[in-house]
């Protein structure tokens, strides 16, 4: 009896030894993919940006004499050969050093830091709409399945999905703005008051941080006010995509035998929905929101110019506007990126919370 207990022990250990194995394998393997995946996105941002000739020539070219021109490119090492820009560029994201923008003389560096946590925060406010609305929309859709709130809710979410986000902005700025005068029109915070001068002295960067901090709750109330219509024209995309997979994957869930043999046994339908069936729906919703991020960040750029909201994305837009291509260069390299790192750990979470995801 011993040696069979001994033995159980021992297959036991071994079971976990492994599955432990293969998880750091799985994590290890995700990590390194992380290098290749960065390296192939900055160089293809870098190939783009030269496609029209040398950054100066592009964003000077018409305002300065020819010999002024000739030696910004000669100071800039834009008249070197191509590989040697390439690798300098290279060495320099290693160093952290993503140039120096053209219009305005100022580190790329300092732009990231200045504007980037505007961008972070309205794309965590258009997650947690996503959420909010998404995800328990997507249970009553499949509670009620082929029923008449079912059939509205997934129309809900074919038109979340198509409407471009900026035409999102401008509707609900018309509405809610214009027409009914509830919330604020653009910007991130009331101007002309002595809010911004609260939050100087706080300066994360994230406004909603920087208000709380200031202990007031009208500041607090005066930049959710502002983060509402950004946050609902950013967020209902993702939230069609949240409602679609919870739904899908609860219907699929339901129709198995194990709760089939729970119905049998009289537990309650509610029950079922809370507990049963609502959490393996919960892993697709992981895996995808490492592409949402992508999606967010790319929706942002949209967002922040129809709502004035001076984060990257509008900055983006700007440099554009100039042809500041070192300055388009270093944002577009930084959210590629954080899109990189944000799949990773997505993967991450998804490997602890369902073993499956690792073979």
């Amino acid at each position: 009896m011993t040696d069979v207990s001994s033995l159980s022990t021992a297959q036991t250990a071994t079971a976990k030894k492994r599955k432990s194995s293969s998880l750091w394998k799985y994590l290890l393997v995700r990590l390194l993919l992380i290098i290749p995946t960065v390296w192939i996105l900055v160089t293809m941002v870098f190939l783009l940006m030269r496609v029209t000739g040398d950054p100066i020539s592009a964003a000077l070219g018409d305002r300065l004499p020819a010999d002024q021109l000739a030696a910004r490119i000669e100071e800039a090492g834009y008249n070197r050969p191509l590989y040697e820009q390439y690798f300098e560029y290279l060495g320099g994201l290693l160093r952290g050093d993503f140039g120096t923008t053209i219009s305005d003389n100022r580190p790329v560096l300092d732009v990231l830091m200045t504007y980037g946590p505007a961008t972070f925060e309205l794309a965590f406010y258009g997650l947690v709409v996503a959420f909010i609305v998404g995800i328990p929309l997507g249970r009553i859709a499949a509670y009620r399945r082929d029923k008449w709130q079912d059939a509205g809710l997934r129309t809900f979410a074919i038109l979340a999905y198509a409407v471009p986000v900026f035409f999102a902005g401008l509707m609900l700025k018309l509405i809610f703005s214009v027409w009914l005068g509830w919330l604020p029109v653009a910007g991130r915070i009331s101007t002309g008051s002595r809010r911004d001068l609260i939050l100087i002295d706080n300066p994360t960067g994230i406004y909603l941080i920087d208000a709380i901090q200031t202990g007031e709750p009208a500041v607090v109330l005066d930049v959710l006010s502002h983060a509402v219509l950004p946050a609902l024209a950013l967020g209902l995309l993702t939230a069609g995509v949240f409602l679609r997979l919870v739904r899908t994957n609860m219907i699929g869930t339901l129709g198995t035998e194990y709760i089939t043999a729970a119905r049998s046994r009289g537990v309650r339908e509610h029950r079922l929905i809370a507990t049963h069936a609502w959490r393996p729906a919960l892993i697709p919703i992981i895996t995808v929101i490492g592409m949402q991020i992508a999606m967010l960040l790319g929706g942002a750029v949209l967002t922040e110019t129809t709502f004035e909201w001076q984060g990257l994305g509008y900055q983006l837009i700007e440099y554009i506007k100039a042809r500041d291509f070192v300055a388009v260069q270093g944002i577009v390299a930084l959210l590629a990126v954080i899109v990189a790192v944000s799949n990773f750990i997505v993967d991450v979470i998804a490997a602890f919370i369902d073993p499956r995801v690792r073979y």
